[in-house]
């Protein structure tokens, strides 16, 4: 790509690991296009979809019909916002008039990327949080000296695995089933997960909504945490033997044998490494499935995947939108562990029914959290934290805690 530099620069490099499109779409769209509907968007919102490389790259261009607005929002968050309304007040909206979005799946790629200033944004990687940041969660002062900008918050997300309640082996709603997956749950080391596998940069949760969503309760108590003595005490109960070479069988001797989903990314290969252990520790025999998130997406809607580790981030602040992955009808949808509890479904209708600020909804989402755990529906990691690094030319840069899409809201300074 010839990347011209103007007066009045109009490219905006920008990286995402995933996207999820959504919008109103026109009837005559989805008749037109039917299911490569996708790959043809048509809208009235501020970009226009010029190119799609899928799985590698995006460009949006901006939509000469858009109606446009005026950047007039107020500070609500002293010292970053002064300088963001300076910047931006009374501009029309959008001012960047190309945007490239390049999907970029391992971690040194994407960290090189923005070092050769390829990127002009980037949540920093996991694995290399140290390079940008000091012990106490600074900007390091390389960084600082060549004006790239730190933003850092809480992401309004979730990370867990699920297990599918259609499969044989941990699936099902019997007391020795349920007492399988809650011993795997406490026999994870979810605390070894964020300090060395997250490096600290991500808050631990007790229930499946984040802090910063409607129904998050912070005084909530989770029923599983890391217990392997209790855990093993659960499997040796229900009859969960170990056999000669250590490993546990089901209790009628047949072998047990844990399968996780998973990719071939470097963070993906240390949670492999630390549910190894993790299970180890419980005679607990454990392979990996590797393979393509697509593939594993697909195969989880057919209820096909054992246990998957997954995240979700939130498309609107309220917790239905996370209590909805476990809703019984959606299985197939966005129920990836195919959960199906009659006592979960019928929380979740009751709290649909009820304004969103009532009191009794609030307490059907504590309900609703409950339930699940003591199900044993999901192992619960925690909350991400963002760093976000930033160009010096790019201005007026705040994650929304909703929307994915802030490009329209930005402009670009001229590149010394």
């Amino acid at each position: 790509t010839l990347r011209v530099r103007l007066a009045k620069p109009d490219y905006l490099f920008l990286y995402t690991a995933a996207h999820v499109p959504m919008g109103a779409v026109a009837r005559e769209v989805i008749e037109m296009y039917a299911a490569d509907t996708m790959a043809h968007p048509v809208g009235t919102g501020p970009y226009i979809l010029k190119e799609w490389q899928r799985g590698a790259r995006m460009v949006l261009e901006a939509n000469p019909d858009y109606r446009g607005f005026k950047w007039d929002f107020k500070a609500s968050e002293p010292g970053w916002d002064d300088q963001l309304v300076k910047d931006m007040q009374g501009k029309k909206m959008p001012q960047v008039g190309r945007v490239e979005i390049t999907v970029i799946d391992e971690d040194q790629s994407r960290w090189l990327s923005f070092q050769q200033k390829q990127l002009d944004t980037l949540n920093v990687p996991g694995a290399f949080i140290y390079e940008a940041l000091t012990p106490d969660n600074k900007l390091q002062p390389s960084l600082a000296k060549d004006g790239i900008l730190l933003y850092r918050t809480n992401d309004p997300d979730i990370t867990y695995t699920t297990f599918n309640f259609h499969d044989p082996i941990v699936g099902g709603y019997t007391p020795e089933k349920i007492a399988l997956r809650r011993a795997i749950i406490m026999g994870y080391r979810n605390d070894e997960e964020l300090r060395v596998v997250r490096k600290n940069q991500m808050s631990a949760v007790e229930m499946p909504i984040p802090p910063g969503i409607v129904g998050y309760d912070p005084n909530y108590v989770g029923v599983d945490h890391y217990d392997p003595v209790t855990a093993n005490k659960l499997l040796d109960h229900f009859g969960y033997k170990r056999g000669a070479d250590g490993f546990r069988t089901l209790p009628d001797g047949s072998p047990l044998v844990l399968k996780y989903a998973t990719g071939s990314s470097a963070i993906e290969r240390e949670f492999s490494e630390l549910w190894k252990k993790s299970m180890d520790d419980m005679g607990l025999h454990i392979e990996f499935i590797i393979s393509k998130f697509a593939d594993h997406l697909k195969a989880a809607k057919a209820c096909h995947l054992m246990m998957w580790g997954a995240a979700w981030t939130a498309d609107y602040p309220d917790g239905e939108n996370f209590m909805q992955l476990l809703y019984g009808p959606n299985t197939g949808q966005s129920n990836n562990g195919c959960y199906e509890s009659k006592a979960f479904d019928a929380l979740y209708d009751a709290a649909s029914k009820l304004p969103l600020d009532s009191v009794q909804r609030m307490k059907l989402f504590l309900d609703m959290a409950r339930q699940m755990q003591v199900d044993g529906a999901w192992q619960v990691s925690g909350s991400r934290l963002r760093n976000q690094l930033i160009r010096p030319w790019v201005m007026g840069y705040k994650k929304h805690p909703i929307l994915n899409a802030e490009w329209m809201y930005l402009d670009l300074a001229p590149r010394s």
